[in-house]
């Protein structure tokens, strides 16, 4: 594997060229995957190098024979204009075939019209915003992995019932913020609860949530439903154990990872609940691929980079299927045979991609471990609860997403 190290745009680009059993004088048809993501800002734990990582564990085991692969990357810093920009330049100079990963929704909503107007490909995996299959969908966009329906559905419908009836957010300015608070509220209310209030931080310049914790302990709810993530997520339940905020009101993570979990402490995470469609100790494919996959990362795999794993396979898969060089054609049409095929993998196992775009699988409800009960580092959590693949995203009888009509 060849690494170049380049600047593009003002961004930090690494590009990793792997070719896969071929040479290429033979000019076999060369497919490019571009890993758009945060690799130096608040979210770089949660996708970042080891979401690259898994985009290379999942070329270099499909193998493919007949065409060639290529896997570049880089860093859009949560900008929405730099991700435009550095699509711009990878659809029109670089030749790049799909975009995924993407983390920040901002970026992501940004990024598909581009994708749409070049008839690419994008695949987000880290964005949690379930607009992107929604008003924003489109016959070139996908969403693997889990979104703001799910998180909502599985971690805040599950609190509701358990008699976590009164909730107050904390939530960032940007639309990933919005989508998250906008769809929790939805279950909080068809559960019988009820929102007593909320404060919106502005993204990603606070550092200190204090003034906000202090109006949610004020405010009598029983659940803190942090709509942050990555960094802000850490910081803020950090500071809310400082503040002894743990000892009147139960605190609901609503995209949250295991490595935010193992930043937090599980002393101080110990209790929490989130929702994670993938964790390393599910069952043995789950932990095959941990093995596969831990001798390249220093952060284990959480749901969303195991995704960039995932979406990668069943890429590739449709390319080998297709031939590489009709998929490289029409991004649109690719997509059409994606959703056609049922996806397979390790991290994931059997699943489906719908109409709109929504890679669907179980949703797994999370506490995490008290200290006592953790083996290691990594032993996070303990399974609560299981969402059905068919039952965890929005139905598509909502008519949420334009081009698909119920």
């Amino acid at each position: 594997m060849i690494l170049q190290r380049r600047t593009v745009l003002g961004a930090t680009a690494a590009a990793a060229v792997t070719p896969i059993y071929g040479a290429r004088a033979q000019a076999k048809p060369l497919i490019k995957i571009g890993v758009m993501n945060d690799q130096s800002g608040p979210y770089r734990d949660v996708n970042g190098p080891t979401g690259v990582a898994c985009t290379h564990q999942a070329v270099q085991e499909f193998a493919a024979q007949g065409f060639d692969v290529e896997v570049v990357t880089a860093d859009h810093q949560n900008k929405p204009d730099v991700a435009v920009s550095l699509a711009r330049e990878w659809f029109d100079q670089r030749g790049v075939d799909i975009i995924m990963d993407v983390a920040a929704t901002s970026c992501a909503l940004a990024l598909a019209s581009i994708v749409k107007a070049k008839n690419k490909i994008m695949i987000c995996t880290s964005t949690a915003s379930s607009d992107i299959t929604g008003k924003a969908c489109t016959p070139n966009s996908m969403h693997w992995v889990f979104d703001t329906y799910m998180e909502a559905k599985s971690t805040g419908g599950a609190m509701v019932k358990a008699g976590g009836d009164t909730w107050f957010f904390i939530t960032p300015n940007y639309a990933f913020g919005a989508a998250t608070q906008r769809d929790t509220t939805k279950f909080v209310e068809l559960g019988g609860g009820k929102v007593l209030g909320a404060e919106v931080y502005p993204f990603p310049e606070t550092t200190d949530y204090s003034a906000f914790l202090v109006k949610a302990q004020s405010s009598g709810a029983k659940i803190l439903g942090i709509c942050g993530a990555g960094a802000d997520l850490i910081n803020i339940i950090k500071q809310a154990h400082e503040f002894g905020l743990q000892k009147t009101m139960n605190l609901a993570a609503m995209v949250a990872y295991t490595t935010d979990m193992r930043a937090v402490g599980i002393e101080m995470a110990a209790g929490t609940r989130l929702s994670e469609t993938y964790y390393w100790d599910l069952n043995e494919k789950t932990r095959a691929f941990q093995k596969r996959i831990q001798p390249k990362v220093t952060l284990w795999p959480n749901m969303a980079q195991a995704g960039n794993y995932s979406c990668t396979l069943h890429y590739l898969k449709a390319c080998q299927d297709m031939g590489a060089a009709q998929a490289k054609i029409s991004g649109a049409d690719t997509v059409a045979h994606m959703k056609a095929m049922p996806t397979d993998d390790d991290c994931f196992g059997p699943g489906r991609i719908r109409e709109d775009g929504r890679k669907i699988t179980p949703a797994y409800l999370f506490e995490v471990k008290k200290p006592s009960e953790s083996k290691h580092e990594w032993d996070l959590y303990k399974l609560i609860g299981t969402t059905p693949a068919e039952e965890a995203f929005r139905p598509l009888s909502d008519n949420a997403c334009p081009m698909v009509k119920v």
